[in-house]
């Protein structure tokens, strides 16, 4: 994208609305992913922000080769699996604890339900191998090609089909009780 490339020119020349804009651009894409990846919902934020100050450190030498979107998706899910890795050494994670979003405002039944299918989603995608899930999720949540998530993944786009198809073979069975 042509406002992406323009945006790392005036980041690499220290413009600080430059990250700032990226920033804006790119949040809730990438909290979306960061809230899929994670184990521990508190950590959403954390993740963004140590990627942020990553990229921070980066100016006057990042080379942007693809999509700025993609790179810090990729970003993104690498910091959510190292802050799961930690995590899980230091204790067992709880599903109970990983509610992603609060229920609509649609009453108690309807909350209900959407708790109870959110926390087997929840289940059913932690199940799923970590590549099967990350390309899933980088996929739907990052709205990243597959092109794309083959590339920075350093994959053949083959593997990064597989990978989401076989994870969503996976996740109709575990969810379809079989």
């Amino acid at each position: 994208m042509i406002e992406d490339k323009v945006l790392v020119w005036r980041f690499n020349r220290g413009e600080p609305a430059a990250l700032c804009r990226i920033y804006e651009k790119y949040r809730d894409g990438l909290l979306k992913v960061a809230a899929a990846l994670l184990n521990d919902r508190s950590g959403i934020e954390d993740v963004l922000h140590d990627v942020f100050v990553d990229f921070a450190q980066t100016t006057g030498r990042f080379h942007l080769r693809g999509s700025l979107k993609g790179y810090l998706a990729i970003c993104v899910a690498n910091r959510a699996r190292d802050m799961n890795r930690t995590r899980q050494r230091r204790a067992a994670v709880s599903l109970d604890e990983s509610n992603a979003y609060p229920a609509g405002a649609d009453g108690p039944e309807h909350e209900a339900i959407s708790r109870e299918l959110t926390a087997k989603l929840d289940e059913a995608m932690a199940q799923l191998p970590e590549e099967q899930r990350e390309t899933i999720i980088l996929h739907l949540q990052g709205k990243l090609p597959f092109r794309e998530i083959a590339r920075l993944r350093e994959i053949s786009i083959n593997t990064a089909l597989s990978r989401y198809r076989y994870g969503l073979e996976k996740l109709r069975s575990t969810l379809n009780g079989g």
